[in-house]
């Protein structure tokens, strides 16, 4: 039987896994990824972490059909690498070719999001549709799309950068990657932060704050992370439900553009700050986001793959159940 490797580099935690041909996961590794020492530390690190999976299932390198990568962003499939990622401290990371040369395998490589959209057609609540969207709100925000039955990839790989979106046009927030007004500015793990100290300032600054009864206005504004603000928001602080509904019509927004763009059946949500804060996320998104699209509203709901579906995506690819065609110019 062959079996086939998948890998997920996020920005946080680096997950490999070993699975068989009908997508049953085998064994499985997750570290937090490597943020010392060059580009090829990332690649090494990968092939470290297969070799002890190997070893603890008992499988020879022999039986490895092919890899496949589900990697965040920016891409260039054509070098096989990430470039100039704003969430990683390396300005150029090759992964096909130290990977081909030390495993003697076919690596396929995509775009994290785009693996998870091609994972939940394959083996998810996708299955079947055509027109499919996939978003994840994590420590960034990223999107896959399936549009009528067509994988959108883009000529470096790029094409569903969703979290780059626009969506404050004032751009009062810079996002990671140096541009004002960012979809991921605003609602992502790293972005939810600095939309609560840009408030908590405003507030302070016009003396707003004065005698409000609120326990997030007590923090320090540079020591708020994501998990505190939704800690607040379930303590059904009036400041934090305040912004948590500027950060549901953000989101919505987003969708939005989204839905206007690729028309979906379906969009399916995942990452971090969805899966474990899903029910201040998804009602906000569907209370706002028929101010904002011009289409039909498809379905929305969160990912039944939950927090392996770019690992899905990636054993997809790597099965050769979603053709990757190379880049064009």
């Amino acid at each position: 039987m062959p079996y086939v490797i998948g890998v997920d580099i996020g920005a946080t935690n680096l997950r490999v896994v070993i699975s068989d041909e009908d997508g049953k996961f085998l064994a499985s590794g997750s570290e937090r990824t490597v943020k010392e020492g060059t580009g090829l530390s990332v690649s090494a690190q990968i092939g470290r972490m297969i070799h002890s999976l190997l070893s603890k299932a008992k499988i020879s390198v022999d039986e490895i059909k092919s890899i496949g990568i589900g990697s965040i962003g920016p891409l260039d499939l054509k070098e096989g690498a990430i470039i100039n990622t704003p969430n990683l401290p390396f300005p150029y990371i090759p992964l096909v070719s130290p990977l081909k040369e030390a495993f003697n395998k076919p690596v396929y490589l995509i775009n994290d999001c785009t693996a998870a959209v091609v994972g939940e057609k394959h083996f998810g609540a996708g299955r079947g549709l055509e027109n499919l969207v996939y978003v994840t709100i994590s420590t960034g925000i990223g999107g896959g799309a399936y549009v009528d039955g067509h994988l959108l990839i883009g000529k470096d790989g790029n094409a569903a950068e969703v979290g780059h979106m626009v969506v404050d046009p004032q751009g009062r927030l810079i996002c990671g990657c140096g541009k004002r007004g960012h979809w991921e500015a605003y609602c992502s793990g790293t972005g939810i932060p600095k939309l609560v100290k840009m408030i908590l300032e405003e507030r302070r600054a016009t003396g707003y704050s004065e005698g409000m009864k609120s326990h997030l206005i007590a923090y320090d504004p540079d020591k708020i992370d994501a998990k505190t603000f939704f800690d607040t928001v379930r303590l059904r602080d009036s400041l934090a439900l305040e912004i948590l509904d500027f950060i549901g019509r953000y989101n919505a927004i987003g969708m939005a553009n989204l839905i206007n763009a690729y028309d979906p059946s379906l969009i399916t949500l995942g990452g971090s700050v969805v899966l474990n804060n899903e029910e201040y996320i998804l009602p906000y998104i569907m209370k706002y986001v028929k101010d904002y699209a011009i289409n039909r509203i498809p379905e929305i709901k969160v990912t039944p793959l939950k927090g392996d579906i770019v690992l899905y995506g990636a054993v997809a690819i790597a099965l050769g159940l979603e053709e990757i065609k190379p880049p064009r110019p």
